[in-house]
């Protein structure tokens, strides 16, 4: 099991659990995320969704073999069919309160979906980073959009254009996360925190959150449709090719004959 999920005292706990490939999510990994999303979007029980990792380790982001055999829109298909698009779409469109606990690295989209995630704790070890470009890709999860609306563009820049990875006070004063924490206070504070959602009326709560979001709604859902689809695209490049091949390897990826 890669996604372990449980529900307790109100909260519904999503937890990447597959530490000897430092969380790295396959496509089924994806999909078990956004049924776990689902499930707990239904059950009447839950109040607040908690997602985390494992100690050192939120996730490295994308399992390069496994995307690679299976990437979005590959063989024709839509790319927005794809578990990684069913994810996007059920965090995006979840209207309970969403509570991240962040030890250690968050690589890509370990990094944007923090950014769709409504209280977000981090500890003093952590290190975001959205480094796409470096992988011949483009920004994912309407971060193109997000990350220069809450940061600024010059700041967005230096995340999206140059990779630049992100500290865990840094996060905090980015306004990507609430608090820094000691590596081993995070999911503690961060449960109690989710826990709180039970005793404040749940109407009142989705609502709120549905009026905070509503005014960003359609850019944000018109960004990741652009996104994917340039996405693809740059798959099949060169470049990704390319940086793919020398992660593989273990080699430092060639771009000067492109």
């Amino acid at each position: 099991m890669t996604i372990r999920t449980a529900t307790h005292q109100g909260v519904a706990t999503i937890e990447i659990a597959r530490p000897e490939k430092k969380n790295a999510l396959t496509i089924a990994m994806y999909q078990q995320m956004a049924d776990a999303i689902l499930d707990a979007q239904l059950d009447a029980s839950v109040r607040a969704i908690l997602i985390t990792g494992q100690p050192g380790v939120f996730t490295s982001g994308n399992d390069i073999e496994d995307f690679l055999k299976r990437p979005p829109g590959a063989g024709g298909s839509d790319a927005a069919d794809s578990p990684v698009f069913h994810f996007m779409r059920a965090l995006l469109g979840c209207d309970k309160p969403v509570v991240a606990a962040v030890t250690g690295t968050a690589i890509g989209i370990g990094t944007t979906l923090l950014l769709h995630c409504d209280l977000v704790y981090v500890s003093d070890e952590a290190r975001l980073a959205m480094p796409f470009t470096s992988l011949g890709l483009v920004a994912e999860f309407a971060s193109s959009w997000v990350l220069p609306q809450l940061v600024g563009r010059v700041r967005a820049s230096e995340k999206l254009l140059l990779g630049d990875p992100i500290g865990a006070q840094e996060a905090v004063e980015l306004g990507l996360a609430n608090a820094v924490l000691p590596a081993a206070e995070v999911l503690n504070h961060a449960r109690r925190v989710a826990e709180r959602f039970n005793a404040l009326p749940p109407a009142a709560v989705r609502e709120t959150k549905k009026l905070m979001r509503r005014a960003n709604a359609q850019a944000i859902e018109e960004t990741i449709a652009v996104e994917g689809a340039l996405f693809a695209k740059q798959l099949q490049s060169p470049e990704a090719k390319e940086a793919f091949s020398a992660f593989l390897a273990k080699r430092k990826p060639d771009f000067s004959k492109f």
